[in-house]
């Protein structure tokens, strides 16, 4: 079936089968692959993308769902100059990610909450971010990253 979205403000088309998950359409057919996918099982959220504005894991979806819709991936995010945005530069300054394979998810869960509570609690962060999983950062650089791009700092960690 041939599928036809707009993708970080482009208009992209595709053929796909009615079993293609959106994440593989995404990286196989449209070639981006910022978009991870790491349990396809919507366990981990490194598939994490925004579907008509809405946080989705792109690997619960088949891409024929996606048919008409706004898809915006982690390739999306930057600036138009292509430079870092502000929650992507966040986890750059706070070390937010370390391997980096979750990075494109929490980023997009990160954006999802900043526009939904622009300035969130740490138990507020540390809750929406249940359904992303890091295997590498214990989550302390993450929430620290999360809370600067909102403007703000923990407490216990502003003399840092």
């Amino acid at each position: 079936m041939k599928i036809s979205l707009t993708v970080n403000g482009k208009s992209q088309s595709g053929e796909a089968e009615g079993r293609t998950l959106l994440s593989t359409f995404l990286r196989e057919n449209l070639r981006l692959t910022g978009t991870h996918i790491g349990c396809d099982t919507s366990q981990c959220g490194a598939c994490t993308v925004h579907v008509n504005g809405m946080q989705v894991k792109s690997c619960t979806m088949f891409a024929a769902e996606a048919d008409g819709a706004e898809v915006t991936t982690i390739e999306g995010m930057a600036e138009p100059d292509g430079s870092l945005n502000t929650i992507q530069q966040a986890f750059q300054d706070h070390h937010g990610l370390q391997c980096g394979f979750c990075t494109p998810g929490m980023v997009m869960a990160a954006a999802s909450l900043l526009k939904a509570n622009p300035k969130p609690t740490e138990a507020e962060v540390r809750a929406y971010l249940q359904g992303n999983i890091c295997r590498c950062t214990g989550y302390h650089n993450i929430v620290k990253a999360i809370m600067a791009a909102s403007g703000q700092e923990l407490p216990a960690l502003a003399a840092e």
